[in-house]
């Protein structure tokens, strides 16, 4: 049994995501958070709402609310749209708690102690509209590296580069749109991440077997122009995590926070530190995961996110940890593999949360249950390219793999042998030939599933799931069951045996994918035995004649060509 440690990228609270923030990181971690505890793995699957920085103020202020309180309301609605999608977090924290900002706090005490922080006169674009300082994310402009318009003043979302609002062409503000913007004198605290350049390329070189995307990205913002640079880890806010504080290593931070991306993923080992809290258990319960001193020695750790979310996971973070470890102290758990993906296009054009265009995860659980939205993103996840979601695919999906496949074999199976046989796993007959191919075909392919799943290829997993549903029903064509009871009772009963334990192999199997369809199938055949299939030979016979079962309700229903419509027009511009 081994020990993996899985956390996804932290959604912003400003709002309800939609279903390419979900495929972005927290489904696809689910999913593999949910396949390691199927194979006896002992599992910590972490998430939290990131409720920091000026998206949050303004979500706020937009909302009418105090900035607290809406992050308190907001986490709650984003906490049970995570249960409605069946994401099997072992805690859903946030970054705004006591424990974020005290382990903020005393992880830039270290680093500052380590000469990693340096205090830093710099020029910040203020807008005299808005009368404050504009954080990076709320300058936007022409990006000078690639031309793109919308660029950020952080990092250009369209090239990824890293950037200073100063750089941007033609600034403006984000939050009124005004150009009348001047650059002023503030000073803020900057970890110096520039002199862990050498120590993040061998460690980055070390990471065999990462997806090529994470490591280009990475390579790309270490050796691109003038290599990695120090980055400003405060910001002139007044919601965050407190610059100054007692024992600080410096003075002059007043009125300052740390950057949203400085204190989020420490929220990953804060949010392990709340799990701890919420089971009453002491701090050996979330070190034994965090820290190689104290037992995460043998911890696989696997990190879930968008492709734009890279950078601050391969270079900022791990130069948070391998800083505050400078004199060996205090040896933090460094991430051991990155699952990046790119993005999922909706019909023709992007998702936009601003435009409200596309579907989000409230309206989708409002219009279909959550297995028929796994299934379809997951099995197109943008993995190795972005993709597009289009309703004719998603009914072509959902009507051809789920409807068709797994959803017709489970209702021919159990209504026939109900019919022949009564509500019970029949008795008599032997296996032939065309069952032990059966039984060596679905060996291969079940092998090749559990390969693909435990190297994150998604998209190819799911590819070997429908593979693996397709033989079942290729099986029962060949057999046909209903021609041999005629002349043949008893071989008509083992084929019918075989094939009841076949949807509970099904079950076992798919429930990564589709939690909801897998739960409803293993009550309707009474069987509580979700043990991962050793073989396909012993798993065809778990459950032994007389087993009784029930025919259950049916799995997926098709999406008409008159609800897709309805839909496509319905989505298509703002959120109504």
């Amino acid at each position: 049994m081994a020990r993996i440690l899985i956390t996804s990228a932290l959604p912003y609270i400003n709002g309800i995501k939609h279903l390419g923030n979900l495929v972005g990181s927290q489904l696809p971690a689910d999913l593999f958070a949910r396949y390691c505890r199927a194979r006896g793995h002992e599992v910590m699957f972490i998430c939290a709402t990131d409720e920091h920085g000026t998206p949050a103020e303004l979500a706020a202020a937009k909302a009418g609310q105090p900035v607290a309180e809406y992050c308190a309301e907001m986490h709650l609605v984003q906490a049970e749209l995570a249960r409605g999608f069946r994401l099997s977090f072992d805690h859903f924290g946030r970054s705004s708690s006591q424990r974020n900002h005290a382990l903020t706090q005393h992880l830039a005490k270290r680093l500052g102690e380590a000469g990693l922080i340096s205090q830093i006169s710099e020029k910040q674009v203020y807008s005299v509209a808005d009368n404050r300082f504009l954080p990076d994310r709320y300058i936007e402009g022409t990006c000078p590296n690639c031309g793109y318009e919308r660029a950020r003043g952080d990092q250009c979302e369209e090239c990824t580069k890293q950037l200073e609002p100063t750089e941007l062409i033609n600034p403006r503000s984000a939050i009124s749109g005004s150009t009348d913007l001047e650059v002023r004198e503030t000073r803020h605290l900057f970890l110096r991440q520039s002199t862990l350049r050498e120590t993040l390329d061998k460690w980055i070189d070390s990471q065999t077997g990462w997806p090529v995307l994470t490591t280009s990205i990475a390579k790309k913002w270490l050796h691109d122009g003038d290599g990695l640079q120090d980055r400003g880890i405060t910001r002139d806010l007044d919601w965050g995590v407190p610059a100054q504080f007692e024992g600080a290593p410096w003075q002059g931070m007043a009125g300052k926070v740390f950057y949203v991306w400085f204190d989020a993923p420490i929220e990953y080992i804060a949010a392990t530190a709340e799990w701890a809290d919420a089971q009453g258990l002491g701090d050996d319960a979330w070190q034994r995961w965090w820290r190689t001193d104290l037992g995460a020695d043998d911890v696989r750790y696997v990190q879930f996110m968008g492709k734009d979310n890279v950078p601050f996971h391969t270079l900022s973070f791990p130069a948070t940890l391998i800083g505050a470890n400078f004199d060996g102290g205090e040896p933090w758990k460094l991430v051991d593999y990155i699952k990046s993906f790119n993005y999922l296009n909706y019909d023709g054009g992007q998702f936009s949360t601003s435009q409200g265009r596309g579907v989000f995860m409230d309206q989708a659980l409002e219009i279909l249950p959550a297995d028929y939205w796994r299934w379809w993103l997951l099995s197109h996840a943008p993995e190795n390219s972005d993709s597009e979601f289009t309703w004719e695919n998603f009914q072509a999906s959902v009507n051809k793999d789920l409807a068709d496949v797994l959803g017709n074999f489970v209702s021919r199976v159990t209504k026939f042998c109900r019919s022949k046989f009564g509500e019970a796993v029949p008795e008599g007959g032997e296996w032939g030939a065309r069952e032990a191919a059966l039984a060596a075909a679905l060996e291969g392919r079940l092998r090749a599933y559990e390969k693909h799943m435990e190297a994150m290829e998604i998209r190819k997993a799911a590819g070997e799931l429908r593979a693996l549903w397709v033989l079942g029903n290729e099986y029962l064509q060949e057999a046909a069951p209903w021609a041999s009871f005629k002349t043949e009772p008893e071989q008509a009963a083992a084929q019918i045996r075989l094939a009841l334990n076949l949807i509970r192999f099904y079950a076992v199997i798919s429930q990564p994918f589709i939690p909801d369809a897998a739960q409803a199938t293993m009550r309707a055949l009474g069987c509580e035995d979700w043990s991962w299939p050793e073989g396909a030979e012993a798993a065809l016979a778990t459950m032994p004649a007389g087993h009784a079962f029930s025919v259950p309700e049916v799995l997926f229903a098709k999406i008409s060509d008159a609800q897709r419509e309805d839909w496509a027009a319905h989505f298509a511009g703002a959120r109504g």
